[in-house]
């Protein structure tokens, strides 16, 4: 069930994309006279599974779900229509509309992505608002969590002060600003230091494929092994508060004197039903309890006295600039991203995914809010890679056309045809490559 739920949200968010974004050159391409031969929603080769003619333009859905398109007359495009282009020019083509219509009519398709993104994000601060832990809830700093964190020298309870010489307000954007960081200042025993990072740190955070700084939690049951010597002890939602006699607020406290106590038997105290109950706990030769660390809301950490969580609300008013300021966070982080990955130094492009990596960033659970910040991201990600100045992106095309503007010459069709042919084997090879990235990493896992 949880693949078909996953699966779902991918199909949907994806094909909302295609069309809104594939309308984005249709609209302009039909206001300015421009014949549209067809649209569709994903690959037609061969054979489309549905489709239908309404007036000059056929709508349908193809069978190969790698995106869509707008074949638009008179346009050197994937199609590659060379009968169509060796006869003269029509006033409804393409070829045939000024050099200032066709570039809005290539620019329509992103311009569409970005606004998408926006209008959602607005919609989301609108209907869910904002929540948030601050940063100086951390009293007792972060918990390291990997060892690839105490690799690159944090340690837990160090207090995240700034990322790159810049304050950090909240929690929630520690982990990833760190990954792109070249120096972090922590708080560890009273004073200040200053954490240089390599530049690889991405390429070493993808080999743990975990992350390394996280919320000091409870430590909470979440299930108990068959060969655990405390399953008649320990009940699922159990949170231990102390082993013998010491105070035990973190996880992180249990699992580092569970470690340094094997095969040891102990008094302690566990909150359960409201109440705190005492117990006898044992752990294995190896220093554990042999049990599963469950997770734990972020509400129940509020209630649990743990952390004050931030909540921002937006009146209908307060939402646009809510939510055109979060467009352009997510925009300049991307291009963090896109600027990491094509720089090998840093290993970035190792994490470079395809198709399987985009269904597994869904959640395992239908979640509207979820569903909604997943596709405005991807919708922002759309855009950006679309203006790449690759022949057979729009942002080829816009590439030329300017190149038109400027020197008020025109490639000719034949360069054109060319420069097309190149493109699409650059993305070819991309697309290769991102989801080759997946395959690699679903065998050495």
């Amino acid at each position: 069930m949880e693949i078909v739920i996953k699966l779902s949200q991918f199909l949907l968010s994806l094909s909302l994309l295609i069309v809104l974004h594939e309308l984005g050159h249709f609209i302009p391409a039909k206001l300015f006279k421009t014949r549209v031969e067809k649209f569709y929603l994903f690959f037609d080769v061969k054979f489309s599974l549905l489709k239908k003619k309404i007036g000059e333009t056929e709508y349908g859905i193809g069978w190969l779900p790698l995106g869509g398109y707008v074949k638009i007359a008179g346009m050197i495009d994937e199609s590659m229509d060379k009968e169509q282009m060796a006869l003269p020019p029509q006033p409804w083509e393409f070829r045939s509309k000024p050099a200032w219509q066709r570039l809005i009519i290539m620019l329509g398709g992103v311009t569409v992505n970005f606004i998408l993104a926006i209008i959602i994000y607005i919609g989301m601060a609108f209907v869910y608002g904002n929540t948030y832990i601050a940063n100086s809830e951390l009293k007792d700093g972060v918990w390291v969590s990997s060892p690839v964190g105490e690799e690159l020298g944090f340690k837990t309870g160090d207090k995240i002060i700034a990322v790159d010489g810049k304050k950090v307000e909240k929690f929630n954007d520690v982990p990833y600003s760190v990954n792109f960081a070249k120096e972090v200042t922590v708080g560890r025993n009273g004073a200040e230091q200053a954490i240089k990072l390599p530049v690889d740190v991405l390429d070493k955070v993808m080999k743990d494929e975990k992350r390394y700084l996280d919320l000091r939690i409870p430590f909470i049951v979440g299930g108990l092994d068959e060969a655990s010597p405390n399953k008649n002890n320990l009940e699922k939602g159990d949170v231990l508060l102390s082993i013998d006699g010491k105070k035990m607020r973190y996880a992180d406290e249990v699992l580092t004197f569970n470690k340094a106590n094997p095969g040891k038997t102990f008094d302690a105290v566990v909150f359960r039903n409201e109440k705190e109950q005492n117990v006898k706990l044992t752990l294995t030769n190896e220093g554990k309890l042999g049990v599963m660390h469950g997770g734990v809301k972020i509400d129940n950490l509020e209630k649990l006295g743990y952390y004050n969580i931030s909540r921002e609300t937006f009146s209908f008013a307060e939402s646009f600039p809510a939510g055109i300021q979060r467009s352009k966070d997510e925009l300049g982080r991307y291009i963090t991203q896109l600027k990491a990955i094509v720089n090998p130094d840093t290993g970035a492009y190792k994490g470079v995914g395809g198709f399987y990596a985009i269904f597994n960033v869904f959640p395992s659970v239908w979640s509207w809010e979820y569903f909604w910040g997943i596709t405005a991201f991807l919708s922002i990600m759309l855009g950006v890679m679309n203006l790449l100045p690759i022949p057979a992106l729009d942002g080829g095309h816009v590439m030329f056309l300017l190149f038109e503007i400027i020197t008020r010459r025109k490639p000719s069709e034949k360069f054109m045809e060319r420069a097309q042919v190149a493109g699409f084997f650059i993305l070819i090879a991309l697309v290769l490559f991102a989801n080759g990235n997946d395959i690699y990493k679903a065998l050495t896992r």
